[in-house]
């Protein structure tokens, strides 16, 4: 889709989900077009489909490496706080015809995924907090909701 077409579909998408803001929507696509890469590059320049797991691994490496420590207020403000909602922003893609998917492919590809303190935190903490448990993962072990956003 050029870029043009690719513009006007995102505002709409926005007008009827305004759950992520439309850098969300480009930021997705930024990261699958660098997994793709990535894939290709490892294949030996074989372009396959990329899964759920490999977009989610292909985001978090391109987040951080893009954003780096600033990557968990970016995605928050874009309106992504968990993998989940990766699935959400690829789907609306896909039910606009941006993205293909097979039949296979489902939201559920994205949920669990992983925590997003682990992922676009903790490598950016000093090696001496390394090892702490995230903030969700405390509230988790004494029986409290984890939040969706981290704080």
């Amino acid at each position: 889709m050029q870029g043009v077409e690719f513009d006007d579909m995102l505002e709409k998408i926005v007008t009827e989900d305004p759950r992520y803001q439309r850098e969300a929507y480009l930021f997705v696509r930024e990261a699958l077009d660098h997994t793709q890469k990535k894939l290709t590059k490892q294949e030996r320049g074989s372009v396959r489909h990329v899964s759920g797991q490999e977009l989610l691994e292909g985001i978090r490496e391109f987040a951080v490496n893009q954003y780096g420590p600033m990557t968990v207020t970016l995605l928050n403000d874009w309106g992504i706080c968990q993998c989940e909602d990766f699935g959400e922003i690829v789907f609306n893609l896909v039910d606009r015809n941006v993205l293909a998917k097979t039949d296979k492919d489902t939201r559920h590809d994205f949920t669990g995924g992983y925590s997003f303190h682990d992922a676009f935190v903790r490598p950016f903490l000093p090696p001496s907090r390394q090892d702490l448990p995230s903030s969700n993962q405390l509230e988790v072990q004494h029986g409290k909701p984890a939040n969706r956003k981290l704080q």
